[in-house]
């Protein structure tokens, strides 16, 4: 099955212990806004995903769950979710191209302008760097804090 629901974990059926405490999710949910405070005031370097990422690995590991407990699991079927990803993608794409970029240029009689991509232009290394970070941060981090 493609998108595969976690089985419940046999040990949390049990009567909640401090792992499972509305406390320990209160301090986490603390942390978490301390976090998005320190990115607020520019304190963080880069992006706030590896800190997050963090606090949901070791949120997990506090309550004996792994990665898989919530879905991290092996693909049963690669070419389908490729082909699901690059049609999605192209869908995607096209829709910016062909409807919502005209709209915009429209509505706000304005072509779009990136001066702070400016320096990726020409500069493999560079561009390679910036794609590394994007999918390893926007991408995986992103999908892991979530389910973390």
């Amino acid at each position: 099955m493609l998108f595969d629901v976690p089985t419940p974990v046999k040990h949390l059926d049990r009567a909640p212990g401090w792992r499972q405490s509305k406390w320990l999710a209160l301090a986490e949910f603390t942390i978490v806004a301390l976090i998005f405070l320190a990115d607020e005031k520019h304190l963080v370097p880069v992006s706030k995903t590896p800190f997050l990422l963090l606090l949901g690995w070791i949120s997990l590991r506090v309550r004996g769950l792994r990665w898989r407990n919530v879905g991290l699991t092996k693909n049963p079927s690669w070419p389908l979710t490729l082909a699901l990803g690059v049609g999605a993608g192209l869908l995607m794409e096209a829709f910016e191209l062909f409807v919502s970029q005209p709209w915009l240029v429209r509505l706000t009689g304005k072509q779009p302008d990136f001066p702070d991509f400016q320096s990726f232009h020409g500069n493999v290394k560079l561009l390679s760097l910036g794609v590394a970070l994007a999918w390893t941060l926007a991408a995986f981090g992103e999908e892991m804090v979530w389910r973390g």
